[in-house]
């Protein structure tokens, strides 16, 4: 059984005096941060919370929420990250599900940790209330690489959400993984204004603690905040998703962002070309990636030097990983379409209490992640689509997410969504949803902007406008709501 020390004991070991996290106007150096999170754990264990239990965390981004996580695992407990966006059913569901000892919630949270906790045998601790207690010990200051570290819940898209089951190895190999591509440069700044409760957020913390690097958080994603903080305090890494950056890119108008800012992530799908175009103008540093919960955060990215050249890729890869194409057991060939299987380190072993998704997921030692794509002749991954958004229109293949990328090429076009609709004649068609800009382009418009740009059977049956779209708190897109045609706010 490989252990090795605790990361933040051992971090703070050797460089205490480094800054760690900084939000707003607070910072902790690595040696304060250590301090407090071993205060916390005490205080933690004083109100009954154990290595091994299953604890819910349930807080806003910040500086407490970073402190949450690191006493949480001094303790060697296991953290099911909660979504405090979602209702008090999908909470309950999770609650229950992972069969949580204790959630620890912000105060600002109780009444929804409340409401999520209903009958569940599970006990609420409200943060501020928490009593530090530095004297007492007996914390975890060796890990194994195999204890179970985290259990994250998938998205949900189809039927209830599963708990992906994540060991500190699992965390370990992504963070080494990364480093290994995106090199390690012990001055970087790295920006956190993704939520600790998806992998995105939950990742930086961790990376930033093993590389020895500080964490900007910011409490939730707003545009112009993200650009000032890349503007004023350094910023080298940032971590989005396409919709983030466009909002970025908007705000950012005609400025450009300082040589500092070495390294955009950008998850959740292809880039729109226009959107990486401005990006090469601008010289900012794309790095495309293709990931899931699954996978504890990327496992495929693609550097800037290709992000034209081989535009909609994922990469390739990472150094320990690797990535190869099936339809149905049968390995494809270069171009051929199939399912993308992935292998690695930082793959999962498995889902909690769901063996036969576990099976079904993971055969002959291949994480099947349900996810379309393709390899070309010089093995860069190109992902086309989730196998279960695939629209199968009169016998053809309709990809949504390749319309999305036709609409997003309109300067009048601030986000879109695409989604199938079931059709008599053809089977499913799609249909698209657009957040429009001011000057009010109108569908008769962008469909005629569309059929120069796509085969006349991709093109939606209809084009309806809305204010916004259903996104999560990662910001990617959730395209089974908009099946219900513009009402996943109500």
């Amino acid at each position: 059984m490989e252990t090795m020390p605790n990361w933040l004991h051992k971090r703070a070991s050797m460089t205490p005096e480094r800054i760690a996290v900084i939000e707003n106007n607070q910072q902790l150096t690595y040696k304060e941060l250590n301090e407090k999170s071993i205060g916390i754990a005490n205080g933690m264990k004083n109100e009954g919370i154990a290595k091994g239990q299953h604890i819910g965390f349930l807080m806003q981004n910040g500086l407490n929420a970073a402190v949450c996580l690191h006493a949480l695992m001094y303790i060697g407990a296991v953290i099911v990250p909660l979504n405090h966006r979602l209702t008090g059913p999908e909470l309950s569901f999770q609650v229950e599900d992972a069969e949580l000892s204790f959630v620890i919630a912000d105060a600002e949270l109780e009444n929804k940790a409340l409401n999520a906790l209903g009958d569940a045998n599970s006990t609420l601790v409200i943060w501020e209330a928490l009593i530090p207690d530095p004297n007492s010990d007996e914390l975890e200051t060796i890990i194994s690489l195999d204890q179970l570290h985290t259990i994250m819940y998938t998205s949900g898209t189809t039927g209830k959400p599963k708990g992906v089951m994540l060991t500190y190895g699992n965390h370990w190999w992504s963070a080494v993984s990364s480093s290994l591509n995106l090199g390690l440069h012990t001055e970087d700044r790295w920006l956190c204004a993704v939520p600790m409760f998806h992998m995105s957020g939950l990742s930086i913390l961790l990376r930033s603690v093993i590389y020895g690097v500080t964490m900007i958080i910011q409490p939730r994603f707003d545009p112009h905040s993200v650009n000032q903080s890349i503007q004023q305090e350094g910023i080298s890494v940032v971590s989005v998703v396409s919709a983030m950056l466009k909002r970025m890119l908007d705000d950012l108008a005609d400025e450009n962002y300082p040589s500092t800012l070495r390294c955009v992530l950008l998850g959740g799908g292809p880039a729109p070309y226009p959107l990486l175009s401005i990006c090469e103008t601008k010289n900012i540093p794309v790095f495309q990636t293709f990931g899931m919960t699954e996978t504890a955060s990327q496992l495929v990215t693609l550097s800037p030097e290709y992000m034209l050249d081989k535009q909609g890729s994922a990469g390739k890869a990472l150094f320990p990983s690797e990535v190869k194409i099936s339809d149905n057991g049968k390995m494809l060939s270069q171009g051929e379409h199939g399912e993308i299987l992935v292998k690695g380190p930082t793959v999962t072993k498995g889902y909690w209490k769901r063996k036969e998704a576990t099976e079904l997921s993971l055969r002959n030692g291949w994480l099947h992640t349900g996810d379309i794509g393709y390899l070309d002749g010089d093995g860069f991954l190109f992902v086309l689509d989730r196998r279960k958004d695939l629209i199968l229109s009169g016998g053809e293949n309709v990809y949504p997410a390749e319309i999305e990328a036709a609409l997003f090429e309109h300067k009048e076009v601030k986000d879109a969504g695409v989604t199938g609709m079931i059709d008599e004649k053809w089977g499913e068609v799609p249909i698209a949803f657009v957040v429009r800009g001011d000057d009010g382009v109108t569908e008769g418009e962008l469909l005629a902007f569309l059929s120069e740009r796509l085969a006349g059977y991709k093109l939606p049956k209809s084009i309806s406008f809305v204010s916004e779209l259903p996104r999560n708190g990662a910001n990617k897109l959730q395209r089974t709501l908009l099946k219900k045609g513009g009402q996943w706010s109500s």
